[in-house]
């Protein structure tokens, strides 16, 4: 008769007396974590901070989970989550040099938005809906007498390529912003691609650590809006020429840290910083006549510009204002939007007293690529306020 086979699975070890206590305390501390956490949670509900449906909600949306998606990213922003997720975000940069979801490391201490190398759904619709947006804005402008000339603004990860080593930007991205381009111009839409003026460039279009360009970037984006806008006939008033002296380098937070989360960590332990050398403009005096110090001007419309900036923070960083108004040889209205993408700057702008009351003579509407293929969320409403 076989004799029984030994037992070779392994024996259960007893917790030691140390291991019980602290299981315990483990797991208090996550319960108590959970708690506070849903706390946190439903005091964010209460206080009416989340917005659990779109105005326009949408079949489409709720089939693929973005409104779930909404909510969620929502909700993460009540305290005990927001402070749990930097802590998460901090240990995995230290450990593994992993800017998360949003961010992405190229070479040498540059970073990019995921954004801009996302394929998204529907792509080609969402890119002809905002077309015809545009076109329906430019036919609006025009029947008051009003001309628009649209920007577009390259990607990052498309002008400066050269830093993103194992980085790969979908090839469907290629022509995407060329295509819109020409799709505006054969409607009638005035529209310049900025990229074969800033491909030139490089990276040195671009911040390191920040999605938005440089001020060699924006200096020379400024000079090629002002041919386009020369070539359209138009004349920006009132004639100003601007001096401009370059400041001392300083320290210059990129907005790619912070989306990373982790800007609030020990400066030495954050990605390298980037020192600027930033510009500041200044009104050239014209003598003691000029400059139109009378009373006509000083009260009426002709001391108020005729050029108006609508768009998004490209508007906004790294002087563009001040290198356009410097080509263009006039102030110029700035209404751009901080993360306002398409829609935003248009719609603030559009149902503004400054626009109603004084309408210019033209219109400049950036928008970056990233954005053009993206759902049209936001619509823009003509005279939606008083």
């Amino acid at each position: 008769m076989a004799e029984p086979m030994p037992d070779s699975s392994p024996k259960a070890v007893m917790p030691s007396e140390f291991t019980a206590r602290v299981s315990k305390l483990s797991g208090w501390v996550f319960c108590a974590f959970m708690v506070v956490s849903f706390a946190s949670v439903v005091w964010l509900l209460i206080s009416g901070k989340v917005d659990l449906l779109p105005p326009n909600l949408t079949q489409d949306q709720v089939l693929h989970g973005e409104v779930t998606h909404k909510i969620a990213k929502q909700l993460s922003m009540a305290v005990v989550p927001e402070r749990a997720a930097d802590l998460e975000r901090a240990a995995s940069w230290l450990t593994f040099h992993d800017t998360g979801a949003r961010v992405r490391p190229g070479c040498d201490g540059w970073l990019f938005l995921t954004d801009e190398m996302r394929i998204n759904r529907h792509a080609q619709d969402n890119a002809d809906t905002k077309a015809a947006a545009v076109l329906d804005i430019q036919q609006r402008l025009a029947k008051r007498g009003i001309e628009l000339l649209v920007a577009v603004v390259p990607d990052k990860s498309r002008i400066g390529a050269s830093q993103l080593c194992d980085l790969r930007r979908p090839a469907q991205l290629q022509h995407r912003a060329e295509a819109w381009v020409a799709a505006l111009n054969k409607a009638g839409v005035k529209a310049v691609d900025l990229a074969p003026t800033l491909q030139p460039l490089g990276a040195a279009a671009f911040l390191r650590t920040d999605t938005h360009w440089s001020e060699t970037g924006s200096s020379a984006a400024a000079k090629a809006i002002a041919e386009h806008v020369q070539a359209m006939g138009i004349s920006a008033t009132p004639h100003t020429e601007y001096a401009r002296t370059v400041q001392s380098p300083a320290r210059r937070p990129g907005d790619l840290v912070h989306l990373a989360g982790l800007d609030w960590l020990p400066l030495g332990s954050q990605p390298a910083p980037e020192t600027v050398a930033a510009s500041a403009f200044s009104e050239k005096k014209s003598g003691a006549n000029g400059g139109g110090d009378n009373l006509d001007d000083l009260f009426g419309d002709d001391n108020l510009p005729n050029v108006a900036l609508i768009g998004t923070s490209f508007s906004r960083n790294s002087n563009f204002l001040g290198f356009l108004q410097q080509a263009l040889g006039a102030p110029v209205g700035n209404f751009a939007k901080d993360g306002g993408e398409f829609s935003g700057g248009a719609n603030t702008y559009f149902n503004n007293p400054a626009f109603k009351d004084t309408p210019p003579k033209l219109v400049i509407w950036e928008i970056p690529e990233r954005d053009i293929q993206t759902p049209y969320s936001e619509v823009i409403e003509w005279g939606k306020q008083s």
